[in-house]
Parts: C-alpha cells; structure tokens; sequence
C-alpha cells in the first residue's frame, strides 16, 4: 500500500523481518522513504507532520509483527527515529540554500514570507517530535517503547534541530553582513560626493561671479549731458 507516497507495505515488511543487526538498514531505508515522500510535495509543516505519522505508522505495524525482544523494538524504533531525522536534516538543508538565494539578493528577512520561512525552520523538530508523539498514541503496545525512543532522542537532541538553530543563526548573520554592506556601498558613494564637493562649489561660485559681472555691465551709468545746466545758474538775474 501506498499511502503519502510511501511504500507503507514495505517498510512494514521490512520492519518486521528485521534483527537487531539490521538497524543501520532499517534507518537507510526509513530516511530514503522520508526523503521521498517529502520531495513528492510542498515542503510545509503540515506535509512533513503527515509524512512522518505514516513512516511513524509503519514501523509500529512492523515492529509489532517482528518476533524481537521488547528492548530490540526500543531499538528498532530508534533507529526509526534517526532515519527520519536524517531525512528531515537535509530539509532543513533545502530551506538553508532556498532562503540564501533571497538573502544573497537583499531580500530582507523581516519580510512576511522570510519571516514564516524562518519560523517554519525552527519549528521542524518540534514537528517532527510532536508528530511521532501523536502516532504513538495509536500504536497499542508500542506506545512505550515508542516514548522511551523519543525521550533518548529528546535529551540528546535531533540533527534536524541542531542544523535548523545553525541555520538560522548562518541566514541572520548574512542578511546582517548585506545590511552592513549597503549602508557601507552608500557611505562610499556619499564620500565619494563629500571628496568633489570643493570642486562643486567652486563650480557654483563660478557661476555667481559670472552673474554678478553680467549684472553690473547692463547698470553702467549714462553720460552727462552739456545742456543739463543747473537751473539755478539759468535763473541767476543779470548785474546792470
């Protein structure tokens, strides 16, 4: 059956046959079928919570076929765990590169989309914990071991969380470094403009001066006409 795009049928078959030496099998088999499952769809939190119910949901029906000890289970499912975490890790990875071409670009990361991207990040291992915890609910018997795996995983942490936390600390610090870089190519530019300033002035007073000499040539004084005698001397009366 295949269910999500995962082959359910074989990991169960899988997880039921298995021994305790196939657990390095197990996990190669269960990131691959994550893996897959994720590519086939829009990589959101709610797809990857569906996909990893049903990996989660398979190995419980396998494990629960499979005639191993109760502490094999433990570790059957363990190894589970560390496959999808595996697959999970190199969806963290697709988010780092896809979110880095946007940085690269100047995109903003207080934008709406970066900002839900980023949080998007952050919340994939309490996504990925919350999910299994969810399928544990349902797997009967299981339900034990399945919460003695998750506890470990819990207390160590996951690889997804650890490269998520990194990630997003690596696209702050680069959108950071993009900030500091814009406002220092505009510093040089306004250097540049503060360095021809002196000559720009000059410029403009150039151009004043010649104003002012165009000014004064235009309000040069007339000539003093002969016949503008002073009435006074016209009007003096003439001695006998």
């Amino acid at each position: 059956m295949i269910k999500s795009g995962i082959d359910q049928d074989a990991l169960v078959t899988m997880f039921a046959e298995a021994s305790a030496k196939q657990g390095e099998a197990l996990r190669k088999a269960v990131s691959n079928a994550t893996l897959q499952a994720l590519q086939g769809r829009e990589l959101t939190l709610d797809s990857i919570k569906k996909v990893v119910k049903s990996i989660a949901g398979a190995a419980s029906l396998g494990a629960a076929r499979n005639p191993a000890s109760a502490v094999d289970v433990e570790a059957m499912l363990g190894k589970a765990l560390a496959g999808i975490d595996s697959a999970l890790l190199q969806a963290v990875e697709a988010n780092r590169k896809a979110l880095q071409q946007f940085v690269s670009t100047g995109v903003g990361l207080t934008e709406k989309p970066m900002k839900d991207a980023l949080a998007n990040i952050e919340r994939m291992e309490d996504t990925f914990f919350d999910a299994v915890a969810k399928a544990s609910k349902t797997a009967g018997p299981l339900q034990a071991p399945w919460e003695q795996a998750l506890s470990a995983m819990k207390m160590k942490g996951s690889d997804t969380g650890a490269q998520a936390a990194q990630t997003v600390e690596s696209l702050l610090a680069q959108a950071q470094t993009g900030l500091r870089t814009s406002r220092a190519s505009g510093m040089r530019a306004a250097q540049a403009m503060l360095d021809s300033y002196s000559a720009l002035v000059s410029g403009v007073l150039i151009g004043m001066s010649e104003g002012l000499q165009s000014g004064k040539s235009a309000a040069a004084p007339a000539a003093a006409s002969p016949a503008a005698e002073p009435a006074a001397k016209r009007a003096a009366p003439r001695r006998r």
